[in-house]
């Protein structure tokens, strides 16, 4: 009779970790970045970077000599833009002056990303209207999904205030009053490694990429979207993660379980996500051990 029972929790058990997963995509794994069909050449020329595309606006001497990149940035070089205005500050990002700048993570976390999302300096780039994810009605009603920076009808067409911090100035800390019991290491690595922030690991995990500069952790544009995937994150055995290996569903090419669609009551999967980087807000920092609800 108890083994039996035994037996039966394993399966429900199983079943609960199932709901959670999905088998695979519904669709492409690229998303909105298949662009119309374009694939990875939308971003990507394997020639001469954007003259290659067609993409070419403004000269440039090093164009698609950073993964082979296929946009016109030129229009972008040494901008300022400052996000994330706010009760705890703003950040100034001086974009690089050029794709080959040594030594600087926002040529590939901001910079690219600009090239495409901009729609103040790099109003000439491929990506001139907005790009759709289908969505349940509830999340954003019947609202316009703003990709275009500094160009969402929110706001003037040179603020970025209203936008997450990004950039070299943006340091991810540990130990603050908003932060993790995590530690930074000597070369800009983050420990989870706090009683606190371990226990989150294990209830969710730690997806986020941020960036080193100066020996700091910094908040890129890809510290959060891994551009390559829209749909899907996959769990495996070596990740940071104490969930159960498996595909995830996730939106807006976001590096962790993210799904504001799944209609199980109290699922706190899309709180879970910001978590990683904002401590203060988390069950765990504030005395409760709460997995996470899928």
């Amino acid at each position: 009779m108890k083994r039996n029972l035994f037996i039966a929790l394993l399966f429900t058990a199983a079943a609960g970790f199932a709901s959670a997963q999905i088998t695979a995509p519904t669709s492409d794994v690229l998303g909105a970045h298949l662009n119309y069909g374009r694939g990875c050449a939308a971003c990507h020329a394997p020639h001469s970077g954007a003259y290659g595309n067609g993409a070419a606006v403004t000269p440039d001497a090093n164009s698609g000599s950073i993964a082979l990149w296929g946009e016109d940035v030129g229009s972008l070089y040494g901008k300022s833009i400052t996000t994330g205005v706010s009760e705890h500050g703003s950040y100034t990002e001086v974009l690089p002056d050029s794709l080959s700048a040594t030594g600087r993570p926002d040529v590939a976390g901001v910079l690219m990303c600009l090239s495409c999302h901009d729609g103040n300096y790099a109003t000439g780039a491929m990506m001139k209207n907005k790009v759709y994810e289908s969505l349940p009605a509830s999340t954003y009603g019947s609202g316009e999904i703003p990709t275009l920076l500094a160009n969402d009808k929110s706001t003037t067409a040179t603020a970025y205030a209203n936008d997450h911090p990004v950039g070299l100035s943006a340091v991810m800390g540990c130990k603050g009053t908003y932060d993790w019991d995590c530690t930074i290491g000597a070369d800009g690595s983050v420990a989870m490694d706090g009683p606190n922030a371990k226990l989150f690991v294990q209830n969710y995990g730690f997806f986020v990429s941020p960036a080193k500069y100066n020996s700091q952790p910094v908040v890129m544009c890809t510290t959060c979207h891994n551009q390559h995937l829209m749909n899907v994150v996959n769990v495996t055995s070596k990740s940071k993660s104490g969930l159960p290996v498996g595909t995830y569903a996730t939106m807006f090419f976001l590096r962790g379980p993210y799904n504001p669609a799944s209609t199980t009551a109290g699922s706190n999967q899309t709180a879970q996500f910001c978590r990683q980087c904002h401590g203060a807000e988390a069950n765990e920092m504030n005395g409760a051990n709460i997995p996470t609800t899928f």
